[in-house]
């Protein structure tokens, strides 16, 4: 019921009697006598004042519907359902027993403890989830669970085990609603535990529908005459692929041309997977449904089948396949004077990979002599890629050159983890995949055309402040929070390049900035400075570029498409893709966590990434995980919180600050919580356990 009357408070500002609420309600007697219960507990939560007789929403104080984010820790944010509203904090102790998918209302001040937005769950609208995933324990003869979305919280007692013995320390799954045992996935340590558990806590699909099985299976694997007519024939032009080494689905393929001019024409060839995959099919209906592919440590969950995403979808060398290339003149300053789309056909010329190529690029000898027939094209295609690039960096684009964990496996287990850079090889394909989103956004864009773009609104003021203050102990000055442009975050991270805390700076830098989203409001892309941006090149992998493909396509041929249902859509891949990225960060941690609770007692180095009550948050520098140094753990002393970046000890008058680097040591390792805690290295073993 608090639903319902929290939704006529949204439309009455001026508040409601008892009376008015009921008839409003259309109560039974019953119902009169519960909605008396219900008010007086709102009442005491603080959701809801009372004025004599009369009931309202405190000042300053608005109710909004929207998505619940959980994290880890506890904590988590509400996304507005209103899209362009900032993401609302609540605290743990506001969540409510909402966890991640949720739609909850929530009440919140403009202006919390850190000057944002935060607020607490009021009302649990709809379950985004039916089951829960936890950890089971048993204590005086009671079950027990404690459940992953919300580890801080208190367990939870079952209502029932059904059919299962578990042990204690196995991860189940319980129904949320009755508190029952569902099911059992076995010991966090038990092979295959781990992949299963985040496959159902990010509701990733496993297997394809069978209709869909079937379509795929039926799909003839030689292109049929009618596919090829009114298609470009790009036989004939030199094209490659450049991709991982482990790569399977080549969404992209590129060829280039020196024109007399001295221009470029560069042509950006994509999976044509829009002549496979019809709207309404069993194929789309589960493609939609995933809306993205998923790239775990040793899985993958495509979007399509595999005859489709790894074969007759896939540009694999020497293939003939069905494309959609994108035909770019671009200047010698690196800008795009003409562009022109086509449905087309190609037969790629190699397989490369961004090793072969960035070797090539370093005049190794064996590559050079491998790969002769192709350098010409080749390094045209990295002359031309420099001068884009620095054309974008001009602009303002943001270029994140960020390091990411690698997990190394021999004979099934995990060896080592190692960092991932991306080099020059990567850059380049980068470029040209951006030039070709840029160019069907903007088509479509041009002629007022309804799609689906990739937007990425713009920091808040306060978010920026908040980054400015802490860059400021780096010596690196950014104008007013107000006057920050993305070109002013560029420089930030040109400055700290080859510095020690280069790492630690690209962090807060992204930390200050908001997520990039798909929407049917084209508003501009902030990280990539353009007006206009949609994703377009891969739709092997990505649901949106499948969906403009089809437009796009639709355009081309004179047809209308249905457009109807684009926000709700984009809403929903949105979603999908946060899901997907979650889901591959969380597995990679847990087994990064897993792997280090083989060494308790190590010291590593760590720097600090930020400050809260219980004490240091410090990522480790090797493994890309964070842990907690805590106040208390420190020489025993006081910790007096200066400032947000700041602490010092009251008696030693020691400081810890934000991007300090510390050596510290392995006490204690939790992986399937996600908690690591840390004490300072040389401080004795006594407390490692």
């Amino acid at each position: 019921m608090d639903e319902l009357i929290l939704a006529l408070f949204k439309k009455k500002k001026t508040g409601l009697s008892y009376q008015q609420l009921a008839r409003e309600l259309a109560l039974s007697a019953q119902e009169k006598r519960n909605l008396k219960k219900n008010l007086k507990k709102l009442e005491d939560r603080g959701v809801l004042q009372r004025r004599k007789d009369v009931y309202f929403v405190p000042a300053g104080r608005a109710i909004v519907r929207g998505e619940f984010l959980g994290t880890r820790r506890g904590f988590g944010f509400v996304r507005p359902k209103d899209a362009g509203g900032e993401d609302i904090f609540i605290p743990l102790r506001h969540v409510g027993g909402a966890v991640g998918g949720d739609t909850v209302d929530v009440q919140f001040v403009e202006k919390g403890q850190k000057g944002k937005p935060e607020g607490r769950v009021v009302g649990i609208v709809e379950k985004g989830r039916r089951s829960l995933l936890g950890i089971y324990s048993e204590r005086f003869g009671q079950a027990f669970f404690l459940p992953l979305d919300s580890p801080l919280a208190d367990e939870i007692p079952l209502a029932s085990k059904g059919p299962y013995t578990p042990r204690p320390g196995m991860i189940v799954e319980i129904e949320r609603d009755t508190r029952r045992l569902k099911g059992m996935l076995g010991m966090p340590d038990d092979a295959g535990v781990d992949t299963q558990v985040v496959i159902r806590r990010y509701q990733l699909e496993e297997d394809f529908s069978k209709e869909a099985r079937e379509e795929a299976g039926a799909i003839p694997a030689r292109i049929p005459a009618a596919a090829r007519a009114g298609r470009k024939d790009f036989w004939r032009w030199p094209t490659v692929t450049i991709d991982g080494e482990n790569a399977q689905d080549f969404d992209d393929a590129v060829s280039i041309k020196r024109l007399p001019s001295g221009n470029f024409l560069l042509g950006v060839h994509i999976a044509d997977v829009s002549y496979y995959v019809k709207p309404g099919s069993p194929l789309d209906h589960d493609a939609l449904q995933r809306g993205t592919s998923v790239y775990l440590p040793d899985l993958t969950l495509p979007m399509l089948p595999e005859k489709l995403s790894n074969d007759l979808c896939s540009l694999r060398p020497r293939r003939t396949r069905l494309t959609f290339s994108v035909i770019m003149e671009v200047d010698r300053t690196g800008t795009v004077v003409r562009s022109d789309f086509q449905p087309s056909i190609i037969r790629t010329a190699e397989r490369m990979t961004y090793t072969s190529v960035h070797k090539i690029f370093q005049n190794d000898e064996a590559e050079l002599a491998k790969h002769e027939s192709l350098l010409p094209g080749l390094l045209a295609m990295r002359e031309l890629a420099a001068l884009m690039r620095t054309k974008r960096e001009g602009a303002g684009s943001l270029n994140f050159d960020l390091v990411e964990p690698e997990l190394l496996y021999q004979e099934g287990r995990l060896q080592t983890v190692q960092a991932f850079e991306q080099n020059e090889a990567h850059h380049l394909i980068e470029e040209f995949m951006i030039a070709a989103n840029e160019a069907v956004a903007s088509r479509l864009s041009g002629l007022g055309v309804a799609s689906i773009f990739r937007i990425h609104p713009a920091p808040t003021v306060p978010d920026l402040e908040d980054l400015r203050q802490r860059l400021l102990a780096f010596g690196i000055f950014l104008p007013k929070a107000d006057k920050i442009r993305s070109g002013d975050l560029q420089r930030a991270l040109k400055q700290a390049e080859g510095k020690p805390e280069e790492k630690y700076i690209h962090y807060q830098v992204l930390r200050a900035l908001r997520l990039a989203v798909y929407s049917p409001d084209n508003t501009g892309h902030y990280g990539l400075a353009k007006t206009e941006y949609a994703h377009f090149t891969s739709p092997i992998r990505r649901y949106p570029d499948l969906v403009v493909h089809r437009i796009l396509k639709a355009e081309l041929a004179g047809e209308k498409t249905t457009t109807a249902g684009l926000e709700s859509l984009a809403l929903h891949l949105s979603h999908r893709e946060r899901l997907a990225d979650n889901a591959e960060r969380d597995l990679v941690a847990w087994r990064i966590l897993r792997f280090l609770k083989a060494r308790l007692g190590d010291e590593l180095p760590g720097i600090v990434v930020d400050i809260n009550r219980a004490g240091l948050v410090v990522e480790l520098e090797d493994f890309f995980v964070e842990g907690l140094l805590a106040f208390q753990d420190l020489d025993g002393d006081y910790y007096h919180l200066r400032s947000r970046e700041r602490v010092s000890g009251k008696r030693t008058g020691r400081k810890f600050s934000i991007g300090d680097r510390l050596r510290v040591q392995l006490a204690s390792v939790d992986p399937v919580l996600r908690r690591m805690s840390l004490v300072l290295a040389g401080a004795g073993k006594d407390g490692v356990r």
